[in-house]
């Protein structure tokens, strides 16, 4: 063992450990039951609230909204959607929406904007809708 006490065996274990909590404790998100304030001041928790404006979805396509995992589409002018952003096929998150469909880069999955089905695989099950409201010109999951 060297003087400060580092082995490559302690370097190795804290990165692993390190790799595999970093997105733990991200998708734990803040469900303690605590306030939910950061340094900010803002006392919601993060991934509540507001997902997007509906003035910046826009009709026939839609927003990727990355930090939450949701996409929200307009398939028609006035009609939204929300879907889970992660693609059943591999977990890849989805990364764009173009053309009516929403799509995945990892494997080449397409899905509905309308009603998140497949409509190019490898993906075989559709994305997962979220419920949603619209308030005050934004779309919120509920």
């Amino acid at each position: 063992m060297s003087e400060s006490g580092i082995t490559r065996r302690r370097v190795v274990t804290g990165t692993a450990v390190g790799a595999v909590g970093v997105p733990l404790l991200v998708a734990c998100g803040s469900g303690d039951g605590g306030s939910g304030a950061d340094s900010s001041g803002d006392t919601e928790p993060a991934g509540s609230g507001p997902l997007v404006a509906v003035s910046e979805v826009p009709v026939g396509g839609g927003v990727v909204v990355a930090d939450r995992n949701l996409v929200a589409t307009q398939p028609t002018e006035g009609t939204f959607k929300v879907f889970s952003a992660i693609c059943p096929h591999r977990s890849c998150p989805v990364t764009k929406v173009a053309g009516g469909s929403i799509d995945c880069p990892c494997h080449g999955s397409r899905f509905s904007i309308e009603d998140g089905s497949v409509m190019q695989g490898p993906a075989t099950s559709p994305l997962e809708e979220v419920s949603f409201e619209v308030t005050d010109g934004e779309i919120v999951p509920s």
